[in-house]
């Protein structure tokens, strides 16, 4: 019922003294509201009809100048953050507190879509502008277009799969490459657990490296523990088969370092050219582009050391606080954190070498010689040995069934016993780690063989 009908129907009651009882049943309501109706029409006339609520703001109404402030903030300051991130931070650092839906209309109606946004959204956006166009915006849904559900093969589908039950249980890895900060291109190393999606560690490095891993993995070592098993793709294989065979190094060997001290720890690694089988670490390496590249700009990182000091201690744990499970909750099947010196000596990267006939190693340009106990030990030229490049950067030989010192061997000598005064110097004692890993050329030619056989065609 409508004001007009109203009054019409009160001022014919009034002025022709007419029957209240048709009245009420006219419009449907009792015989006292007619007779209040028609007080109001007698002291106020026609105006009393009118809602008290017309052309007055509902009180959630945000003004005006809101709309125009959070255009602003998002064209000029976070003009790459999703639409999420940006409601987190127009109320953490602006201030600002209004509803994603709020957020959306606004910045949507201004003809701003989320760097997020899915396809479907994108397409559905730039159709609805080119009928705006064309002026064909009265057509409805239905007409514009026809939406048709199509079955498909399950082999060609992903569907969705139950996570693990226990933490620690898969661990999925994979590297980034991407612009992260500065103008330069850097690799994000990523570990997040597929039970809680909690990031469990995060390194940058200049390209996707072994370092870049073990870092990652020392991360998850000494915070968490030893994990169950490791999911990660194989295209680190075949970037290494790719080069020429004078520029294929150790280090660039990732697969089979990595796969040698997952090993020592007890650790599956599944790796898989598929990326569905890692679902979850490619939909986080999209949060993360989505997310940390914008935090970065904000906080003015340019160096990879500042970036990976504001990975570490702010952006991972805020993430986790975020978007991950409480870990704790969770049944664990990680193992005790290990000692340092187990972590050191585990996480190396092992190189095949030969005893040349000065009794040297040759390694990275440098000669090396094998003590013990600070004396040298003698080797028959050509004799295989494995240097061992602890995490932290101490190098040992392993020669046979025992662990040596390696000392650099400099191209002159540091002083002359003819010409100068020599100092007393008193070497610091070095560790050298009981052979208790199984350092031998036999065991790492296997696993070489091993992982190189059985993942070149995966």
């Amino acid at each position: 019922m409508n004001e007009q009908e109203k009054y019409e129907v009160i001022k014919e009651l009034v002025d022709h003294n007419g029957n209240k009882i048709r009245a009420a049943t006219k419009l449907n309501i009792s015989r006292r509201q007619i007779d209040r109706l028609t007080i109001i029409y007698k002291e106020k006339g026609k105006s009393g009809f009118i809602h008290g609520n017309r052309n007055r703001k509902p009180v959630k109404t945000f003004d005006k100048s809101l709309s125009e402030d959070i255009i602003l903030f998002y064209k000029n300051k976070y003009y790459d953050f999703n639409f999420n991130h940006f409601k987190e931070y127009l109320e953490e650092e602006e201030n600002i507190k209004v509803s994603y839906k709020f957020i959306y209309n606004t910045l949507t109606k201004e003809g701003i879509l989320s760097p997020k946004a899915r396809k479907k959204t994108k397409k559905e956006f730039a159709k609805k502008k080119i009928l705006k166009e064309k002026k064909l915006l009265d057509k409805t849904e239905k007409e514009i277009e026809v939406i048709v559900n199509h079955q498909i093969a399950l082999e060609d589908s992903h569907p969705r799969l139950s996570k693990p039950k226990y933490f620690g249980e898969v661990i999925e890895m994979d590297g980034s490459i991407h612009l992260w900060f500065g103008d330069k291109k850097y690799c994000l190393h990523l570990a997040i657990d597929k039970a809680t999606s909690t990031v469990v560690g995060a390194y940058f490095q200049e390209q996707e490296t072994l370092k870049g891993y073990y870092n990652t993995f020392y991360q998850i070592l000494t915070t968490y523990g030893i994990p169950y098993s490791f999911t990660t793709d194989n295209r680190t294989i075949f970037n290494y088969m790719s080069l020429n065979p004078d520029k294929r190094t150790s280090e660039k060997d990732v697969l089979t370092q990595f796969n040698y001290a997952c090993k020592q720890f007890g650790i599956n690694l599944i790796t898989s050219s598929i990326s569905q089988v890692k679902a979850l670490i490619e939909r986080t390496n999209g949060t993360f582009q989505g997310r940390l590249i914008q935090e970065l700009r904000l906080n003015n990182i340019n160096t990879i050391e500042e970036a990976n000091d504001y990975l570490i201690n702010v952006f991972v744990p805020k993430f986790n606080r975020k978007f991950a499970l409480n870990y704790k909750k969770f049944e664990s099947v990680m193992e005790a954190i290990p000692s340092e010196e187990r972590i050191n000596y585990t996480l190396a990267v092992l190189t095949k070498r030969k005893i040349d006939n000065g009794n040297s190693i040759k390694y990275y340009n440098k000669y090396y010689q094998p003590y013990l106990n600070g004396k040298l030990k003698c080797f028959l030229p050509k004799t295989e040995v494995l240097v061992i490049k602890a995490f932290d950067g101490n190098l040992v030989v392993a020669i046979d069934e025992s662990v040596y010192e390696l000392k650099e061997l400099s191209r002159n000598k540091r002083f002359s016993k003819e010409f100068d005064e020599i100092p007393v110097i008193k070497e610091k004692k070095k560790y050298i780690p009981p052979m208790t890993h199984p350092w031998k050329i036999e065991y790492y030619n296997k696993q070489f063989k091993k992982v190189h056989s059985k993942l070149a065609y995966a």
